[in-house]
């Protein structure tokens, strides 16, 4: 068996003199103690924990090559059932990525009445390669700019409603109204898978020895994503486990020359940390408050940049 503990952020990884892991620091000022630790933090978050005596290290200077790019995820409710949508699609808008009708496709929304999509919008910002920053606008810019892609995508079924401006253009055969509307953001979401990035991406044997890397960016045959997740995951678990048995563990994958070379000139310095609390904070999603977008704003400010 095992312990969960929720609502307990790390504060600190702290070090042996040999850079092995002492223990971890809680914010509540308690320590946390194993015989292993696994990190399945996402980069972004990684790179702000290092501690001092690890960032010389190429391994952990390849973490550098590695971001991750803004992506959000709408949900939306509609007062009706959209006949064209009855499956995962992938989009032909500029906008929107992919999107399906939970409705149709996930029992927990079944509904034979109502059509509830849910959408990533994608790409969002210049980080991700986009035009408009939209991690930076309203929740209802961001609904008006996806209730016009639809429009145009299902011309016959979606409404010209007053509320949502871009679909004015609609004729009268359109229904289809929004009921309500969720905008979940992810400042810093999977990799950005550009050309050259693999080679970077780290093995899940560390060069620290009681510390094993997992997540989907780490190396695995699959881009960042759910299924990049799991397979790191279970990566990372054969390693622990061949660990536990006394059998070496795959080796540390090859590190790049001009990583070695910049490791070597790194100035360490004192890990950032975490600032703030919340999914946001930890490189979660979340519809932003106020409080989120201050706290953004500070740890964050390339969000924030326009087109």
């Amino acid at each position: 068996g095992g312990t969960v503990l929720t609502s307990s952020p790390v504060k600190e990884i702290v070090t042996n003199p040999d850079g092995s892991i002492k223990h971890l620091a809680m914010r509540n000022g308690k320590k946390v103690v194993a015989d292993e630790y696994v990190s399945a933090m996402p980069v972004d978050i990684v790179k702000r924990m290092i501690p001092k005596n690890w960032q010389n290290m190429p391994y952990f200077r390849q973490f550098d090559e590695l971001e991750g790019i803004p992506v959000i995820n709408l949900h939306m409710w509609f007062d009706r059932k959209l006949k064209a949508v009855d499956h995962l699609c992938f989009s032909r808008s500029p906008l929107l990525s992919v999107y399906a009708d939970m409705s149709v496709t996930c029992k927990e929304y079944e509904d034979p009445n109502a059509s509830m999509l849910e959408l990533v919008f994608a790409p969002c910002s210049p980080l991700a390669g986009g035009n408009v920053n939209w991690i930076s606008k309203t929740d209802e810019e961001i609904i008006d700019a996806t209730m016009g892609e639809l429009a145009r995508l299902f011309p016959t079924e979606i409404a010209a409603d007053p509320t949502w401006p871009a679909t004015a253009a609609q004729g009268p055969g359109g229904q289809a109204k929004l009921r309500k509307f969720a905008v979940v953001k992810v400042p810093r979401s999977v990799y950005a898978a550009i050309p050259g990035r693999n080679k970077y991406r780290p093995s899940q044997t560390s060069p620290i020895p009681n510390l094993t890397m997992a997540g989907d960016w780490t190396s695995q045959k699959y881009l960042g994503s759910m299924e990049g997740a799991v397979f790191g995951g279970k990566l990372a678990a054969e390693v622990v486990a061949k660990k536990a048995l006394g059998i070496d563990p795959e080796p540390i994958k090859e590190i790049q020359p001009d990583i070695v070379e910049k490791a070597a000139s790194h100035v360490a310095k004192a890990p950032a940390g975490v600032k703030g609390d919340g999914a946001i904070a930890f490189g979660g999603g979340a519809t932003l408050s106020k409080k989120d977008e201050t706290l953004l704003k500070q740890v964050d400010p390339s969000q924030f940049v326009e087109a």
